[in-house]
């Protein structure tokens, strides 16, 4: 048996060193396996889960061992303080996605954010922009029902990267120093005070930590042990749940112990379609992004993307003239389906596919012609996200998206526990029509309410051929993580490129609204000029907007790709 003891030992230092050093300059290639394979945002995380995966677990308990690692090294895009979505698919068996989305609490309410003397930044940062977490639950449940493996054991790496420490990456430095040191400072300052860094003799801390440097987090380790213990109960109640609780009312937020108590993760069927003769699996509301991409792919479907060539002016407009139509019927119809109607069956329908190509034409349209419905008008980076792939040698595969959403979510941190708490209240439609962190608009049906789920741009996605896994597929970074999903999903199956070519090719991005199409610097001055021509405005986007990991079968082998954008580093066996 592998312990964690040897893969954190001097091979993760060596792995480690080099990472540091590599930044986007990272092989493009994909790593292969025979055993197993994990890609996340962070070599460690990676690690963490090939570690479980050697101690005899299967690909459910590597992607929970995963994302809990995740939440160490990588906390301002995820953790225990947050939820998610993870659609696991085992040979012979249904799919099925775990949804572990966040919660309004019960003493929510539609206009709570429009009260007199609610700031417009309440729902993002603060107490009152907390839902009730759910990875905790998530992942407790995905163990006990798929995993082969404890609860206590899938814990196990993060633990130790809590304890022991872990060097400083690229992404949490570059976070922390982009962050003004006011924002850092303000609310119950807990994040200035874990992870800078004390002068010598200086009683508070002073700086950003610096590459490489050092960081622990012995509260959260004491957390995770108790976790590790008691399971999902010892983190939904006792002194955990007390001291979530008691942080939250001192920031004036809602969340209670009953909140806490009464939280549970749903079991939801995928969306499923076909495309070029594969099956897709993705996920349903209250993720946005199933739809988005089963909408993108059926309007897509009609043309012969590869004879328009890769990242071709005319490939691009196509793809976005059917994104903004995606994004536009994402505005004004979805929402929690268990709360609110939403047309599932039409929006992915090939029929409605064909009504929409109509409008796509050599030029862009009017912002108004896109979707089905009426809105009024209303007058964005990697965010607080984490997505991790994972394949093990049984053919189980797992793709699971994790979120505190806005970098360090709340700002609030749980002062005993060390827990990070979202700011997932901003993904509802806390002002209905109006943009929220990520420039969305969203409708009505968005609308707060006890107990419901806040739409979300999460898209884990696998693809199936002939009942096999062969690609598993999601990504960090808002609303971008649909358009980066799909974009990755088109590179292997339109344009056959090679997994981590297909996760490291320059991509663009487009919402419906605002109108602007968002474009990676690197992609030529030549196809900007003629994307401009058709109509698009564009902006060119020098620092990532987004970052996506996936994992892939061939006959030979198991492959592995993190997004060189993020600093990732997958991990295969």
């Amino acid at each position: 048996m592998i312990t964690s003891r040897h893969l954190l030992g001097p091979i993760i230092v060596a792995l480690t060193v080099c990472w540091l050093h590599a930044g986007h300059t990272a092989a493009r290639r994909a790593v292969a396996g025979k055993h197993g394979v994990v890609a996340a945002d962070h070599p460690l995380a990676s690690l963490a889960g090939l570690e479980i995966l050697k101690a005899g677990g299967n690909a459910v308990d590597a992607a929970c061992a995963t994302a809990f690692a995740l939440g160490v090294v990588n906390p301002a895009g995820s953790g225990i303080g947050g939820g998610g979505f993870m659609l696991v698919y085992a040979p012979g068996k249904q799919p099925e996605v775990v949804d572990f989305r966040e919660t309004a609490p019960a003493a929510a309410s539609r206009d709570m954010y429009l009260k007199k003397g609610v700031a417009k930044i309440a729902p993002r940062r603060g107490g009152l922009a907390i839902a009730v977490p759910g990875e905790v639950a998530g992942c407790s449940e995905a163990v006990k029902r798929w995993g082969k493996l404890p609860l206590s054991r899938v814990l196990a790496p993060a633990i130790k990267l809590a304890q022991r420490g872990f060097p400083a990456g690229e992404h949490l430095v570059d976070t922390l120093k982009s962050k003004p040191f006011a924002a850092l400072k303000a609310y119950n300052g807990a994040i200035k005070e874990i992870f800078f860094v004390r002068a010598k003799n200086a009683k508070t801390p002073t700086r950003a930590p610096e590459l490489g440097e050092t960081l622990r987090r012995p509260r959260l380790a004491r957390t995770l042990k108790a976790i590790a213990r008691g399971g999902a109960n010892a983190f939904y109640g006792g002194w955990i749940a007390k001291d979530i609780v008691a942080t939250v009312e001192a920031a004036g937020g809602l969340l209670t112990l009953e909140d806490l108590a009464n939280y549970r993760p749903k079991l939801r069927a995928p969306l499923t379609t076909t495309y070029r003769g594969y099956q897709i699996l993705t996920t349903p509301p209250p993720s946005s992004g199933g739809i988005a991409i089963i909408e993108t792919l059926n309007l897509l479907s009609r043309y012969k993307l590869k004879e328009m060539g890769h990242n071709s002016s005319r490939y691009l407009h196509h793809l976005t003239e059917a994104l903004k139509h995606a994004f536009a019927d994402r505005a004004r119809h979805l929402g929690d389906s268990d709360f609110v109607e939403v047309p599932i069956a039409k929006l992915t329908s090939r029929d409605y596919a064909d009504l929409l190509a109509k409008r796509i034409g050599k030029t862009t349209q009017p912002w108004e012609s896109y979707g089905s419905g009426k809105m009024q008008r209303a007058g964005h980076q990697d965010k607080g996200t984490s997505h991790l792939s994972v394949t093990d040698r049984s053919g189980m595969t797992v793709a699971l998206t994790t979120t505190i959403n806005l970098g360090f979510g709340s700002m609030i941190v749980a002062k005993r526990s060390g827990v990070i708490l979202n700011d997932q209240m901003d993904d509802f439609a806390s002002r209905p029509g109006t943009p929220n962190g990520f420039g969305l608009i969203q409708s009505e049906k968005n609308a707060v309410q006890p107990g419901k789920r806040p739409l979300s741009s999460m898209s884990p996605t696998i693809v199936l051929k002939d009942g096999k896994a062969l690609l598993a597929v999601g990504g960090s970074g808002g609303p971008t993580i649909i358009t980066g999903t799909l974009q990755v999903l088109l590179n292997v199956l339109d344009f056959r490129l090679e997994l981590g070519d297909a996760v490291a090719r320059s991509r663009i991005h487009h919402q419906w609204l605002p109108n602007q199409l968002w474009v990676e610097s690197d992609l030529p001055r030549d196809v900007r000029q003629a994307l401009g021509a058709r109509g698009h405005k564009l902006l060119s986007v020098s620092k990532p907007f987004t970052a996506i990991q996936a994992v892939g079968r061939t006959t030979n082998a198991l492959l592995g790709a993190s997004d060189p954008r993020k600093g990732g580093w997958p991990a295969a066996d």
